[in-house]
């Protein structure tokens, strides 16, 4: 099975955005100012989608844990 780039780059953008709310709303709790935590949270945005991308396609390269398996039917 192959996971086309397209897919990794809608995983990493979904999984961030969650992320993301999650890191600005503890930096709100945290500095108890807004702009910190849209300034925090978007910088993260950033930096981990790209990191996750890579991290992502990466694992695509690697067959460890995955089984190769044959059609139970041809053509």
């Amino acid at each position: 099975m192959v996971e086309h780039k397209k897919r990794s780059i809608v995983k990493a953008i979904s999984w961030r955005t969650l992320g993301t709310v999650d890191t600005m709303l503890i930096s709100f709790i945290v500095t108890g100012s807004p702009l910190a935590a849209v300034s925090i949270g978007g910088f993260e945005l950033l930096t981990k989608t790209l990191l996750y991308y890579f991290h992502e396609r990466a694992w695509n390269k690697i067959d460890f844990g995955r089984e190769k398996t044959q059609p139970e039917y041809q053509i």
